[in-house]
């Protein structure tokens, strides 16, 4: 019998990390590549050889970094879709604008940069790997704060991950999700330099407390390996237990 840890590797696979200048997706980025994975990272803060920097709402430069690491690599094989934004505004408060910016970036990001990586996928003809980053928020009401447009996206994430996951699974692409909880990143720095509202989320999350970065890789890994090959349309909390009760 072959080593089954070595499903966990991606020896040779061409991975690309959306949001992965920091938080997640760096973390992530930096465990692709440990596992034998070449690395291409997207985000519009990104500056680097292997980073390329990108708006995920905008369909041209989607288009575009794509197509380079095609002309680089020849191919893609993962994609870690995990670029994300907040605005945490009560409802009424909330502008279109703001709206939009969420939307754009949650739900139209992930939708463009999976179509884009699904056609190099197919077009190679070797199937592939598409992990998204959804959240509990996008499958619970929250309600410790008022956050409407990350939670809709978020949720739009999760019936995404399904809906690409059944249209794909003939041609070999497998789409799944992670649902994160709290984790300590920029993307929560608001979050988590409140101690009461920190607080607050220990005592909800039954293992007590928020998580860290490379409490994600973990899942993202055997999402985005062998290790999965029979999972698809699947959304992994990573919570601890959050979402249990």
């Amino acid at each position: 019998m072959n080593d089954p840890l070595s499903e966990f590797r991606l020896d040779g696979d061409i991975a690309v990390v959306t949001g992965g200048a920091s938080g997640i997706g760096r973390t992530v980025a930096t465990a692709f590549a440990a596992v034998g994975a070449k690395v291409a990272t997207f985000d519009v803060n990104a500056d680097g050889t292997d980073a390329y920097k990108v708006d995920v709402a905008d369909e041209a430069q989607v288009r575009a970094a794509f197509a380079a690491v095609v002309a680089r690599y020849g191919r893609v094989d993962v994609l870690f879709n995990n670029a994300g934004i907040a605005v945490r505004e009560p409802t009424t408060e909330l502008t279109l604008a703001n709206w939009n910016k969420v939307v754009a970036v949650n739900m139209t990001g992930v939708f463009l940069c999976a179509r884009e990586a699904a056609r190099h996928m197919l077009a190679a003809g070797r199937g592939g790997r598409i992990v998204n980053t959804a959240s509990i928020m996008g499958v619970s009401g929250g309600g410790l704060y008022p956050n409407i447009s990350y939670q809709a996206t978020k949720g739009a994430v999760v019936n995404m991950t399904r809906a690409l996951a059944v249209e794909w699974a003939r041609q070999g692409i497998r789409v799944n999700a992670i649902a994160p909880t709290w984790v300590r990143t920029p993307l929560t720095r608001a979050i988590t330099e409140k101690p009461e509202l920190v607080r607050r989320i220990e005592e909800l999350t039954p293992m007590g407390r928020l998580a860290e970065p490379d409490e994600m890789v973990g899942a993202v890994l055997f999402l985005a390996s062998r290790a999965s090959a029979m999972v698809t349309g699947h959304v992994l909390a990573v919570d601890g237990g959050f979402l249990a009760q």
